[in-house]
């Protein structure tokens, strides 16, 4: 007993001691112009399309930064602020017959927002020269119509109803210019989700009885491209924290865990291809003509397998995933 003791005395001094990760001391200074903004710092994001950032920055000389934009309330932008929007990955897995454990700290979030205690700085990303893409990953029920949401005056509850702000904005700020449109890239797991996402958009310029001239914009200047992603992200590993943590020389309370494997189908749209070279990275980053064989490959063979699983764990009196797993 009086060891055990010892020892949870000696790792809370050694925990004391540690640093909070920041840029100074990993070294990761360098300002990155702003081209992305993102709706959503949730696991899957920082596990996802945050290291695809990255690896295009570190392998493609990509050089784009993204703003964490807070979708929701009761967010936690300020958590990544406090280590300066730094946090370590893991990737565990096997690729190719060979096991994978890695670890690496992305930096490509230069900044984070909260829309709904500094507006006006969210609404300022409206204006940033070199900003062109807009990512997102609000949940299934993030891509939805709140006709609540009666005026263009925020702060928004609602995702798509910040998108037009933040759309509008930057028509009103580059007068319509054609080539200061935006691409839409959604990550959220509807089909269709960029198309969606339009449609609403589109609603609300409606409802606000925005100005015909905005709608063309939207239609003529900015490209909405659907998605399918794919990839196991559990985020936080809470109930190893301290097996991860020995791992660091550094205190990380925004550490995520992911699989090692990555799917993410894009739907071409205005040569996008040419815009950001996924191809250099990543093999399993596709931009297509049509995301929809795709979509029915990955349906079949999770919903198949799930299905096949059902009789025998049915027999075998297991109820649920987690008993069958």
């Amino acid at each position: 007993m009086f060891k055990i003791k010892k020892h949870i005395q000696i790792r809370r001094m050694e925990n004391q001691i540690k640093h909070q990760l920041n840029r100074k001391q990993n070294g990761s200074q360098e300002k990155l112009p702003i081209k992305i903004v993102q709706f959503g710092g949730g696991n899957f994001m920082r596990g996802f399309t945050d290291y695809v950032i990255d690896q295009l920055n570190k392998k493609a000389g990509f050089n784009a930064g993204i703003v964490n934009v807070q979708p929701t309330q009761g967010g936690s932008v300020h958590k990544l602020e406090e280590q300066d929007n730094l946090y370590t990955l893991f990737s565990r897995g096997i690729k190719k017959g060979e096991i994978i454990d890695t670890k690496q700290v992305i930096s490509a979030i230069q900044k984070s927002v909260n829309p709904y205690t500094h507006y006006d700085e969210f609404l300022a990303l409206a204006k940033e020269e070199e900003l062109e893409f807009i990512f997102s990953n609000t949940t299934e029920t993030g891509i939805a119509y709140d006709e609540s949401e009666n005026n263009c005056a925020g702060p928004h509850r609602n995702f798509p109803a910040k998108v037009a702000v933040l759309l509008h904005e930057r028509f009103k700020h580059f007068k319509g210019a054609e080539d200061k449109g935006l691409r839409i890239i959604p990550c959220e797991l509807i089909e269709d989700n960029a198309l969606a996402l339009k449609e609403i958009i589109l609603k609300y310029a409606k409802l606000w009885n925005l100005e015909e001239g905005f709608v063309q914009w939207i239609e003529q200047n900015n490209y909405f491209h659907n998605t399918l992603v794919d990839r196991i992200v559990p985020g936080y590993p809470k109930d190893d924290a301290e097996t991860y943590e020995d791992q660091l020389d550094y205190e990380d309370r925004m550490m995520v865990v992911s699989e090692v494997f990555l799917l993410w189908v894009i739907q071409e749209a205005g040569n996008l291809k040419a815009r950001i070279p996924f191809d250099q990275i990543n093999e399993q980053i596709l931009v297509v003509d049509d995301i929809q064989p795709y979509r029915l490959r990955k349906v079949r063979i999770l919903n198949g397998g799930h299905t096949l699983m059902l009789a025998p764990a049915i027999l075998s009196g297991k109820r649920n995933r987690q008993r069958i797993c």
